[in-house]
């Protein structure tokens, strides 16, 4: 009863904290030009997934188009290899492990229920995303811009959704992390995880007919959104679930891409390649609606994706391919976080720019306070575990006040076991939970993770293995048990 108390005077404490600093928030950001906010996320598109990364297959002139405008990062990185604690991240700034939420939604609320049956039981972590943080939504909202979000949200039940953590606007946003079918009218029956029956939706749609394309449809209430925004400071967060499964491209785009396909070619999946095909056309659409409301050159334009490809195989195929990285999606190997990032801020970035320093989905968040010339103290959201990109979006050829990056996903996956990472320079190294093994590569010089040096290069081994181990006590990481 008395921690139940404790926890909610910390909680009342935290919001009141964050209503007082609105006031400040709202003063400061006045100050000076701000910024509109547009944060395109997709969902499971790995490292090479756009065109402009490497693909030899997908067609992506649109997102092609955002890199020569701004610029494109080599070694940006998602803070987990799975969607929720991602999406968590670029909510609030903080590492997954600190805010606890280190697994998605569904399978935080099976692990409350069942340790499973494996070697180790996994921690219990958050099913959503607690109302005490202060989100970028209500940062921006708190700063008068206007707040919109549209598509895949995955960061809690309907206590916890888009309207609770100050976005003004919620289309399709829900517990889920994948829509029933990508067709019209986007709903039906399937079975959880758990062995429970679910019936799927999307919320928030007009009326549409049947052979409509949830891409489209998404996309089509983020243009009226920002037609009525247009006039006064915005936030889209414009979030897709492309291409994510159920695998299901449009089918004249299949034939498309089922035709270009040869021999040694990396990419052979003709249904994502669709998938892949109409998240860049939409992503072009809001390009194009924000240049026909003459906000274009008043608005940054953010684009990445939560997690590394996903390369299990689905209907007989192989979903995608993330080479030259090894594995994917649930790993932390290079596939598995490694992702596509592309920023645009007019008058900040210089265009066609590339930048290879490493950069977090963590970043995100102080990146924007930095745009709204807001401190971190004054926007009430305690410490950050991400720094501003400025100057290297200024300067791409610069570096961050940084050189360290850790990941923790103590849980298991259809291809890994729980493990943390880090990466230190060109060195990264992985500690799996299972056995406590070590493996440590030099990502400079093999960047497929092919060679593990932890047997030759034992000082540098431990010295990252101490580095990582500090960093999990600082963030209160949860580690995984014995499963009894």
């Amino acid at each position: 009863m008395e921690c139940s108390r404790r926890a909610f005077l910390q909680t009342s404490a935290c919001m009141m904290g964050a209503l007082l600093s609105r006031n400040v928030l709202a003063e400061q950001a006045a100050g000076g030009k701000r910024p509109n906010i547009v944060i395109i996320l997709a969902d499971d598109m790995g490292w090479t997934g756009p065109a402009c990364y490497g693909s030899d297959l997908h067609e992506t002139p649109n997102i092609d188009r955002l890199a020569s405008e701004g610029v494109r990062f080599t070694q940006a990185y998602a803070a987990s290899p799975v969607c929720t604690p991602t999406r968590a991240s670029i909510m609030t700034g903080k590492s997954p492990a600190r805010l606890n939420m280190t697994i998605w939604h569904e399978a935080a609320i099976e692990r409350l229920q069942s340790k499973g049956d494996k070697p180790l039981a996994p921690p219990i972590t958050e099913t959503s995303l607690g109302l005490e943080y202060v989100s970028l939504a209500e940062v921006l909202h708190g700063a008068g811009y206007q707040t919109a979000h549209v598509g895949k949200w995955h960061l809690g039940d309907a206590e916890h959704y888009p309207e609770t953590q100050g976005f003004d606007v919620n289309v399709g946003g829900t517990l889920w992390g994948a829509p029933y079918t990508y067709w019209h009218p986007y709903h039906g029956e399937r079975v959880a995880g758990n062995g429970v029956r679910e019936h799927r939706y999307v919320p928030g749609l007009a009326l549409g007919k049947e052979g409509e394309y949830l891409t489209d449809k998404l996309t089509d209430a983020a243009l009226d959104l920002l037609g009525r925004m247009k006039d006064k400071p915005f936030f889209l967060s414009m979030w897709y679930h492309s291409p994510h499964t159920p695998i299901e491209g449009k089918p004249e785009l299949v034939e498309h891409y089922r035709k270009k396909i040869k021999e040694g070619m990396t990419h052979k999946n003709a249904n994502y390649a669709a998938m892949v095909h109409s998240l860049d056309e939409n992503v072009g659409r809001i390009l194009n609606k924000l240049e026909e409301l003459g906000v274009a050159e008043d608005t940054m334009v953010v684009f990445l994706s939560d997690n590394g490809g996903f390369d299990e195989v689905r209907n007989g195929e192989q979903v995608t391919n993330n080479v030259p990285l090894r594995a994917g999606k649930g790993t932390l190997y290079e596939g598995g976080i490694r992702v596509p990032a592309i920023v645009k801020w007019p008058g900040v970035t210089p265009p066609n720019a590339v930048c290879d320093e490493p950069i977090v989905s963590t970043d995100l968040y102080p990146t924007v306070l930095d745009a709204l010339g807001v401190k971190a103290a004054d926007a009430g959201c305690g410490e950050l575990d991400g720094v501003s990109l400025r100057p290297v979006l200024e300067k791409p050829s610069s570096g961050l006040d940084r050189d360290t990056l850790c990941f923790h996903y103590p849980h298991y996956y259809f291809n890994t076991g729980p493990v943390s990472a880090i990466r230190h320079e060109d060195w990264k190294l992985l500690e799996y939970y299972e056995d406590g093994h070590l493996e440590l590569y030099n990502l400079k010089d093999d960047l497929r993770e092919t060679k593990d040096l932890a047997k030759e290069k034992p000082d540098i081994a431990a010295d990252l293995h101490e580095r990582l181990k500090h960093w999990r006590e600082k963030v209160n990481a949860r580690l995984p048990e014995k499963n009894t």
